[in-house]
């Protein structure tokens, strides 16, 4: 037989409460708040305008906290609203748990032992997406939010759809933008950006279709999420990764992140010096702004080295600039001639490009084509010979 009494123990000196929002979830309710008080009392119920017999419900719980809200205002605005709360009360951690009966109470331990073993992380509870039961939707749902969430953080996840989760109140964010389902991928995209770690721990869940009422609209919530990881993206490549990028290598030095992230990388030396190649020549093409977008979506697709390829296509930052733009000219001008004589002085401008626009592009394309041929054949041989040497010894 279980200590509940030490569970409750533990739970009430880790400072959690749980979070439990509600809407027209009647036949499943009552259980789910029975269930969470053989665990603790410190429980959080937003009811987000439920219109069912919820408000009867829960005149039987009046020792617990509860927030109504008017109308049905959304998922995500029940839980911003519930986090405003735990953090008037000062909690530090909150637990959410949905309350159409799919998760166990009994799990809620697990969410404690990980932080007193681990330390802080956000975690959210991975469901086996394979068992009997489980929506078909679900599952390409969950399939669909992982990838998105690694490809905006660099952070694989097996479960990111799951609304069991211990969120650490005072790490996380404190204003959000959305306010429907998607907000919980928000809160776990920029958690991690603020390098808050987000981690799996195995949960059980119930598909009960007798019992289970879903509020996710397929067609307009998708959409809105889809929307939401368009931004995402768009914030990841264009500001967090290179902001990473840039502070992975101020931190380490250059010399160490050579180290780890090429000559001691586990892909093969084709791989690595193919991600150089591709990075130097997308760095030098001109395809101004867009860069590093296309070399980290090709080096996905072709399964690449991101990191190798983002970092050699920041080969075009200030300094080499000047250089770029004239090896452009002077190349361009072999196969376009010109009438004016260039020479790399500070006479060099943008009217200059915009005067030898034809002859920049091709040059442009010759001088990436040769840089990352050049970059990629010679990081390959030194890759070898490294390798040669090290097995020698």
């Amino acid at each position: 037989m279980r200590d509940t009494s030490t569970e409750i123990e533990r739970i009430n000196q880790g400072n959690v409460c749980v979070i439990i929002p509600t809407y027209n979830n009647h036949k499943t309710l009552k259980r789910v708040l029975d269930c969470v008080l053989e665990h603790t009392t410190h429980i959080i119920v937003v009811n987000d305008g439920s219109t069912d017999a919820t408000a009867v419900i829960l005149e039987d719980f009046q020792q617990l906290i509860q927030i109504h809200h008017p109308k049905n205002s959304g998922k995500g605005i029940a839980l911003r609203n519930g986090f405003k709360k735990a953090s008037e009360l000062q909690y530090d951690y909150v637990i959410t748990i949905d309350s159409d009966g799919q998760h166990f109470a009994s799990d809620i331990p697990k969410f404690i032992e990980s932080i007193a073993n681990t330390g802080d992380a956000l975690l959210i509870g991975s469901r086996n997406m394979m068992q009997e039961g489980v929506p078909k939707k679900s599952s390409f749902g969950n399939k669909f939010s992982n990838f998105w969430f690694w490809f905006e953080t660099g952070n694989r996840l097996e479960d990111t759809q799951s609304g069991y989760r211990l969120y650490p109140l005072l790490l996380i964010p404190k204003n959000y933008f959305t306010t429907k389902f998607e907000l919980e991928i928000e809160v776990i995209v920029r958690s991690a950006w603020k390098g808050i770690p987000v981690k799996n721990i195995p949960i059980q869940v119930l598909y009960d279709p007798s019992e289970r009422v879903s509020h996710f609209r397929p067609f307009v919530d998708f959409t809105r999420i889809s929307i939401l990881n368009t931004f995402l993206v768009i914030i990841s490549l264009f500001y967090i990764k290179p902001r990473d990028f840039f502070r992975s290598l101020k931190k380490k030095g250059v010399r160490k992140f050579l180290l780890e992230n090429i000559f001691e990388s586990q892909d093969s030396n084709e791989v690595k010096s193919a991600s150089i190649a591709l990075g130097v020549f997308f760095g030098i093409a001109p395809f101004w702004g867009f860069q590093s977008i296309i070399t980290l979506f090709l080096a996905v697709l072709f399964r690449w080295n991101k990191i190798i390829a983002f970092a050699f296509s920041n080969i075009s930052f200030p300094p080499f600039i000047p250089f770029i733009i004239y090896g452009s000219l002077q190349l361009g001008s072999i196969f376009i001639p010109s009438t004016k004589h260039l020479s790399l002085n500070t006479s060099l401008s943008f009217s200059d490009i915009q005067e030898h626009f034809s002859q920049y592009i091709v040059g442009s394309f010759i001088l990436a084509t040769v840089m990352s041929i050049i970059f990629g054949l010679t990081s390959y041989f030194i890759m070898v010979l490294l390798s040669t040497f090290k097995n020698k010894k």
